[in-house]
């Protein structure tokens, strides 16, 4: 089956970070982009020497998918000095296009799943996902009172992304943690949450248990492996770990 390509336009964007960009584009041809939350679309481009290439971005869109599928797509896009991608977004003005495909992707909350919790651990724009997935926990929280806890690891409390929505969603969800680590600087007012170092390190701080948890890993290779071996060890079998690596490229 081909794959079919569609225009995304840019209709909004705001910096979440010194170095990553969210992008908020609607699919330009009339269609709706159905997703699932965790799943990524793919952007294509040409270099400047006419070679094809395309980078994939993990959604970021929250909306209520009981309802339909919408047409918002929003993505955060790392910025990479000299980088043919970050030159494309940068670049892009408003109303502008790019061409998209997909959504692709398994990386998402299983119908099936019956643990009494997600332990969702990410570095970077491995977060994104997340996101995505605030009303699906949220529904699950409710109906069958499965908790979370999201570590999301960062350099410092300006490069946490989303982070200002992750703590009010832990806020208004009791069954919901949000515990940042931040490896070279902590906020001047930490929340109680907040933990120094890498995720890696704070992962034991919660027992990971395979009689009840499921684990999502997205972000850093070095992270998802050393999480992924960490989880293996306290006796996650490996469906229960669930893992997308993050390459930035150029």
């Amino acid at each position: 089956m081909a794959i079919v390509h569609f225009p995304l336009k840019l209709v909004g964007r705001r910096m979440l970070a010194p170095s990553v960009g969210h992008y908020s584009f609607v699919r330009d041809d009339g269609q709706p982009l159905d997703f699932i939350p965790g799943q990524f679309i793919q952007v294509h481009f040409t270099y400047a020497d006419g070679t094809a290439t395309k980078r994939s971005y993990s959604l970021a869109t929250i909306h209520d998918h009981a309802m339909g599928p919408g047409e918002a797509v929003e993505i955060a896009v790392s910025y990479v000095p000299g980088g043919a991608a970050t030159a494309l977004f940068e670049g892009l003005p408003e109303g502008g296009h790019v061409e998209a495909s997909g959504p692709f992707g398994r990386f998402c909350l299983m119908p099936g799943d019956h643990n009494a919790r997600y332990l969702l651990i990410a570095t970077g724009t491995g977060v994104t996902p997340y996101r995505s997935m605030l009303p699906q926990l949220a529904a699950l929280m409710s109906e069958r009172g499965v908790e979370v806890v999201l570590l999301q690891g960062a350099r410092t409390p300006t490069e946490l992304l989303y982070g200002d929505e992750f703590r009010a969603f832990a806020d208004a969800h009791p069954g919901f943690r949000f515990v940042p680590c931040l490896s070279r600087e902590l906020p001047s007012h930490p929340h109680p949450d907040v933990r120094q170092g890498y995720v890696q390190q704070h992962l034991a701080e919660f027992a990971p248990d395979p009689a009840r948890d499921i684990a999502y890993l997205c972000g850093n290779p070095d992270m998802v492996d050393a999480c992924f071996e960490a989880l293996k060890t306290c006796g996650l079998p490996i469906p229960q770990i669930r893992r997308e690596k993050y390459v930035s490229s150029k």
